[in-house]
C-alpha cells in the first residue's frame, strides 16, 4: 500500500484508478492511511440537487472552466446502483465526454450501493485520493437528493445547490434540508420561465446571506461567474479520516480444541470452525465466527510452546485481545516510537494474516495482538 500510495501520489492515473478500485471494494487496508500524510491542496466543490436539476451537464461546464485557467480537476460522479450489477447505473458519464483525452481531468463514476444522503459510503476516501494526487479542484456530484439527504456538507468545502424553475414550490420542499448546507444558489435552466420568481424568493428566503445565480449550463453561460463565487467562498473545514480500528478476535487458550468445541459448536450452536495448525508458533487453531469477530480456540501442539506453557501458569482462559488495524507496520513503528513493548517483528500466522503481539506491560495488562487487515 506505501508503494501505491506514492505512486498515488506522483499522480500516476494507473494507480489513482487502482486506489479508488481497492478503497471502493473496501480492500484498501492502509491506503487511507498512508495518503492521509499527503493531504493535498484540493478545492472540494459539491454540487447537488433534486433529479432534472442539471447537475451533470452543469459539472461538465463547470470542469471545462476550471481547465482553462490550467487547473487538474478530478469529478466524482455518484449515481444510482444498478439493481443487476450493482455498478453506477449512469457510470458512462455521457454528458462529459469531452474531457475524455485530456490529462488534466480525471472521472470516476460510483455507485450509491445502497446508501443515503446522495453518496457513497467511501465518497469521501475517494476525494482524499485525489487531493494527494495533486489535484487543484475535485467536484463532488450527488445522486439527485431530497430535501434530508446532506452528507455531501460534511466532504465538501463548498457546495452548491442546483434547482430549476418549473418544479413546483422549490422553497417550501427543500427548506428543510439542503438549503440549510448550500454555499450557493444556482438556478439552472433560467431560460425557462419562472427562474426569475425562483430567484427573488431563494433571496427572500435567504435575507442575503447565500448568494444565488443563474445559468444555462446547456449553453455554458453564467458558468464562469459560479466559479469565481465558488472559489472566494470561505471554505469549510473537513476532517480526514482516521484509521479504523476494530476487535478482529479473542484468543482462548484451551488445553483441548476436541473438548472445548463441544461447547462452542454443540451447546452453544456457533457453527463449523475453521481449524489448522500453525508449525512456527507450536499451535492448534480453531477460529469461531461471532458476528464481524471470532473466537480463536488455541491448544499446544509442543509442550514447550507459548500456549502450553501459559496454560501451566495459568491455565485455560482468554490468552490475548486481537485488534485489526489498517497498516500493521506503521502501527508497529508508531507504537516503538511511543515506548511500547513489542514481543515480535510483524510476521504471518493464522489465516495467512500478519501480526504482531504488545506486552501486557503496555496495554494494562493485557497481551494484545495487532493483526493487519488483509488487502
Amino acid at each position: 500500500m506505501r508503494e501505491l500510495a506514492t505512486r498515488v501520489i506522483a499522480g500516476e492515473r494507473r494507480a489513482i484508478a487502482r486506489a479508488c478500485t481497492l478503497l471502493e471494494a473496501g480492500r484498501g487496508a492502509g491506503l487511507a492511511g498512508e495518503l492521509a500524510a499527503s493531504p493535498g491542496h484540493a478545492l472540494v466543490i459539491g454540487v447537488t440537487g433534486p433529479p432534472g436539476a442539471g447537475k451533470s451537464t452543469f459539472t461538465d461546464r463547470l470542469a471545462q472552466t476550471i481547465r482553462g485557467e490550467d487547473l487538474r480537476v478530478a469529478i466524482l460522479a455518484v449515481d444510482p446502483s444498478s439493481m443487476k450489477t450493482g455498478g453506477a447505473l449512469l457510470g458512462d458519464r455521457i454528458r462529459m465526454q469531452r474531457h475524455h483525452e485530456d490529462p488534466g481531468v480525471f472521472i470516476r463514476s460510483m455507485a450509491t450501493r445502497g446508501a443515503m444522503g446522495g453518496l457513497a459510503p467511501t465518497t469521501k476516501l475517494l476525494t482524499q485520493v485525489f487531493a494527494a494526487a495533486g489535484f487543484d479542484v475535485v467536484i463532488v456530484e450527488t445522486v439527485g437528493v431530497g430535501q434530508d439527504e446532506i452528507e455531501v456538507a460534511r466532504i465538501a468545502q463548498v457546495v452548491a445547490v442546483l434547482l430549476t424553475p418549473g418544479q413546483g414550490d422549490e422553497i417550501q420542499a427543500i427548506k428543510a434540508g439542503i438549503m440549510e448546507i448550500a454555499d450557493l444558489f444556482v438556478v439552472n435552466k433560467a431560460d425557462q420561465p419562472g427562474a426569475d420568481k425562483l430567484v427573488q424568493e431563494l433571496e427572500a428566503e435567504m435575507h442575503g446571506s447565500v448568494r444565488v445565480l443563474k445559468t444555462v449550463a446547456s449553453e455554458g453561460i453564467g458558468i464562469a461567474k459560479v466559479w469565481q463565487v465558488l472559489r472566494e467562498l470561505p471554505r469549510r473545514a473537513v476532517a480526514v479520516d482516521a484509521p479504523r480500528f476494530a476487535i478482529d478476535h479473542l484468543g482462548i487458550a484451551v488445553g483441548s480444541i476436541d473438548e472445548a468445541l463441544k461447547f462452542y459448536c454443540e451447546a452453544l450452536g456457533m457453527g463449523v470452525p475453521q481449524r489448522e495448525s500453525v508449525a512456527g508458533e507450536r499451535v492448534n487453531v480453531a477460529m469461531l465466527q461471532a458476528g464481524e469477530s471470532r473466537l480463536e480456540l488455541l491448544e499446544a501442539s509442543d509442550p514447550e510452546s507459548t500456549i502450553a506453557k501459559f496454560i501451566a501458569k495459568r491455565g485455560p482462559g482468554l490468552h490475548h485481545v486481537a485488534l485489526r488495524v489498517p497498516d500493521l507496520v506503521r502501527a508497529a513503528e508508531r507504537l516503538r516510537a511511543a515506548g511500547a513493548r513489542l514481543l515480535n517483528e510483524p510476521r504471518t500466522g493464522a489465516g495467512g494474516h500478519r501480526y504482531v503481539f504488545i506486552h501486557p506491560a503496555s496495554t494494562g495488562g493485557v497481551l494484545l495482538e495487532l493483526i493487519e487487515e488483509h488487502s
